[in-house]
């Protein structure tokens, strides 16, 4: 499925219909939600959450943050983005990745990652009456975006909110991130987050 297409028909039918909804973004790092914050804010009341577990010390999650809020403070955005951090807990990640951790990177236990960061977000989404949730980790080629939306489609008929479906490296949406990130000298690490992803050191 072309997810692009698939969300160029949701954004059309938010045009046609003359409001913005609101929408959870669930971002892992400034990088990856700066094109998709200067995309989905001519169409969303967004407010972000950052909710990373993964991340392998509290001094990476903190360095991450701290990029994410000042990039939403630098960048004109015509209305005030909130962002909301997550509980960071590492050991809630390691738990759940058990016997998965010799597996490549790309793999079984990226895609128990991915759930447990969406899952939050869904949680949190609905009980908060937003109207989508969605997350940036389509934007990067080193993620698997057809599991991500499966997921997101599972956890919408699971929860009862809406999924916003997306394949945010298309029309060259990384390549826009990378610029932006020039543009605001953003922090861009060169793994993911966990130690198994330090030690493959991929690009996110």
């Amino acid at each position: 499925m072309n997810y692009q297409i698939v969300l160029d028909e949701t954004l059309k039918k938010i045009v046609d219909n003359g409001n913005k909804p609101k929408l959870l973004l669930h971002v892992c790092c400034a990088p990856c939600s700066s094109y998709v914050l200067e995309y989905l804010t001519n169409y969303f009341d967004i407010t972000v959450f950052y909710y990373n577990p993964n991340i392998s010390s509290k001094e990476e999650y903190d360095k991450r943050l701290k990029e994410e809020q000042r990039f939403v403070v630098e960048y004109p955005f015509k209305e005030r983005i909130t962002i909301i951090p997550g509980e960071y807990d590492n050991n809630r990640f390691e738990e759940l990745i058990k016997g998965l951790e010799e597996e490549k990177e790309g793999g079984a236990r990226c895609f128990k990652c991915y759930r447990l960061r969406l899952e939050e977000s869904a949680k949190y989404a609905k009980e908060n009456n937003f109207d989508y949730f969605t997350t940036t980790l389509t934007i990067s080629p080193y993620k698997n975006s057809n599991k991500l939306n499966e997921i997101g489609h599972e956890l919408e008929e699971e929860y009862g909110i809406k999924y916003l479906y997306s394949d945010f490296k298309k029309k060259n949406g990384y390549k826009r991130s990378i610029e932006l990130s020039h543009e605001y000298n953003l922090y861009r690490q060169d793994y993911c987050g966990c130690v198994y992803s330090q030690k493959n050191k991929i690009n996110d």
